[in-house]
């Protein structure tokens, strides 16, 4: 029987591996995982590495498919992980290859100037969140504007990538709904109802506050890691460093 390459990873339970705790403690997942076995990066994963298409996003090019070999999960598929739970197991990709210090350039507050500030990714704590989500995995909210009250969901990988294709899809010149888009995906039960035609109108309609609010709960209260870090610049002020997952995070990887 032929093997989907998809599944791969799934194929190799008994590879060493170790465990990665998730920020969303599985209650996002139907298998309810708090945990997952993430396999170590091997000579065979430098394939993945060097052969990146540059013209396509990192998600599709270089973490889904280093997350198809490496996530040693039978009921958990790469695609269906929550952006804070994939975060962590690039962590730990991360810091079993090639240590836990990530050196990024910051500004100096008070003169401007640029430095090299050092971060320990392996400190890093799951971030605290005012709101906890319902037993479905879902979060329930009152709209401050329309009063409206709506069900949201963080997205999936799977979701991440659907809308960056649908963007890329868009004739140059024309508007992308970029925000419409994330907003029929985030909200998934309207005044009670699941029908996905009325939240669309809804939200083609929705008031800017009520938009931006959305955005900004989700921000706050969705799992995953702190990435923010406080350092101390050269001329004694404080400067905070937020760890993000482009080009730079991985750089240590292109480089194997």
């Amino acid at each position: 029987m032929e093997t989907n390459v998809n599944d791969y990873g799934q194929m190799n339970f008994n590879l060493p591996h170790d465990v990665v705790p998730l920020p969303s403690g599985g209650i996002f997942y139907p298998n309810k995982k708090k945990s997952v076995k993430v396999g170590y990066l091997t000579a065979a994963d430098e394939n993945i590495l060097v052969n990146m298409d540059g013209n396509k996003s990192i998600k599709e090019t270089l973490i889904l498919p280093l997350l198809r070999n490496k996530l040693y999960e039978p009921d958990l598929r790469p695609e269906d992980l929550l952006d804070g739970d994939l975060e962590a197991i690039l962590l730990f990709l991360r810091n079993t290859s090639f240590g836990p210090e990530y050196t990024v350039s910051v500004n100096d507050p008070q003169t401007g100037k640029l430095f090299d500030a050092t971060i320990v990714l392996d400190e890093l704590n799951i971030k605290k969140n005012s709101v906890e989500p319902d037993s479905d995995g879902t979060f329930t909210v009152t709209l401050p504007k329309c009063k409206s009250t709506v069900k949201l969901k963080p997205l999936t990988m799977k979701e991440y990538l659907e809308i960056e294709r649908t963007l890329d899809s868009y004739p140059q010149g024309r508007i992308q709904p970029t925000v419409t888009l994330r907003l029929n995906k985030l909200i998934v039960e309207l005044d009670g109802k699941e029908n996905k035609g009325d939240i669309a109108k809804f939200v083609e309609s929705m008031p800017i506050s009520d938009s931006k609010y959305i955005r900004n709960f989700m921000f706050e209260n969705e799992p995953r890691l702190d990435l923010s870090k406080e350092v101390i610049a050269p001329s004694g002020e404080r400067a905070v460093v937020s760890i993000a997952f482009g080009v730079e995070f991985f750089r240590p990887f292109f480089s194997i």
